[in-house]
């Protein structure tokens, strides 16, 4: 019960701070949302966007899932939770940025890699993040040579690149990035260190975006 008190005393706080002291914001809230960005992230409980990015409440569409994965364009007659997320903030809330945001220590993504027997007949989690098995595949190749936990942290951000790769395999997101209506964002956000990693698509790679504070 000492987390259900933490969370309703963080809901006294929230409501002091926005129907109290800044009430104007959910005035023009009850009104309805008009987010830009449409952020993919994932469920891990270290990395809850909202709060790394210290944004306010409307400032955000998110979607989260195990790993950040967006899965491949499917008309198939089966239920898709991601891909209606992104139709409803491409399509109906006009969003003009979508940020992929994943992270190290990445329990999908050391799944994916490692592959353990599942716990359940379902295998829900094993099944999802195989939509990033060509980046498993790519880093299994091409950095053989090094050790499990430097291919993890590869696999993170190469698999961050599938589901960029994924989007544009939306029409409608193509057709708005062609017009150049929509940007894709990658980011990378390395939990050892504190630091943002942002994917540039012109050298196809990760480079530094905000760095750790000891760096600075």
């Amino acid at each position: 019960m000492e987390d259900i008190e933490k969370f309703i005393g963080g809901f006294r706080r929230f409501q002091h701070k926005y129907f109290g002291e800044h009430s104007t914001l959910f005035e023009e809230l009850k009104q309805g949302q008009n987010p830009k960005t449409l952020l993919i992230g994932c469920s891990d409980s270290r990395v809850d966007p909202a709060l790394l990015m210290d944004c306010d409440p409307g400032d955000l569409f998110v979607v989260r899932n195990v790993a950040n994965m967006v899965p491949p364009y499917e008309i198939d007659g089966a239920f898709h939770g991601v891909s209606s997320a992104i139709e409803y903030a491409v399509v109906h809330l006009e969003v003009s940025k979508i940020i992929i945001l994943g992270h190290s220590a990445c329990g999908g993504i050391r799944a994916l890699m490692q592959n353990p027997e599942s716990k359940t007949e379902a295998n829900f989690v094993g099944r999802w993040v195989r939509i990033a098995d060509s980046a498993r595949e790519q880093v299994k190749r091409e950095l053989a040579h090094k050790d499990e936990e430097r291919q993890i942290r590869a696999c993170e951000m190469a698999a961050i690149i599938v589901s960029l790769d994924n989007l544009m395999s939306f029409p409608f997101i193509a057709e708005r990035v062609e017009a150049g209506k929509l940007s894709l964002i990658g980011w990378y956000f390395d939990i050892q260190q504190g630091s943002l990693y942002d994917f540039d698509q012109e050298i196809n790679r990760f480079r530094p975006l905000v760095t750790s504070i000891s760096a600075t």
